[in-house]
């Protein structure tokens, strides 16, 4: 090894040091689980609360009715979109997810947090040639929705504490 990338790997090595030492973290890392012990879940039966749902319980959080804090959510309301200015060929589409939510205590009533809504969207591009798979490419947009708006939740919840 020569010197010059040693002490290239020392410097890098020293800053990330300098870094951990003073809390600096990366967004998104070692930031698994929720700081709640226990939600209940109120709202519409969906596909994304279903996803949310299992969520809270792989982090750790205690799912069911009695909980101390309810997340309510609302419906989702799926939106789509031509962006294509032609009829013809492929044509580009949008498609966007709406949902609302807001957490209450259930001791008073109290919203943690007042209702907010999520709105996330993809692009996808559909073809008149394949019929078939504008279903399938649709059902593939859903989904991701759903996957977007559950990670953006959790990113709100995740200032919340069971005992404020």
């Amino acid at each position: 090894m020569q010197r010059r990338e040693f002490l290239n790997l020392a410097m890098a090595v020293g800053a990330a040091m300098v870094l951990t030492g003073c809390g600096f973290r990366l967004r998104g890392f070692d930031t698994s689980g929720l700081a709640l012990e226990e939600l209940a879940l109120a709202g519409d039966d969906s596909e994304l609360a279903r996803l949310v749902e299992e969520r809270l319980v792989a982090v750790g959080t205690q799912v069911h009715d009695n909980a101390p804090l309810v997340l309510n959510l609302g419906p989702e309301t799926f939106r789509e979109r031509q962006l294509s200015v032609l009829d013809s060929g492929p044509q580009e589409r949008e498609m966007s997810l709406t949902v609302s939510f807001s957490v209450q205590r259930r001791n008073d009533g109290a919203y943690r947090l007042s209702e907010q809504r999520l709105e996330v969207s993809t692009r996808f591009t559909v073809s008149d040639d394949n019929l078939l798979a504008q279903d399938e490419l649709r059902e593939e947009a859903r989904q991701e929705l759903r996957q977007e708006a559950q990670r953006r939740l959790f990113e709100r919840l995740r200032s919340l504490t069971d005992g404020s």
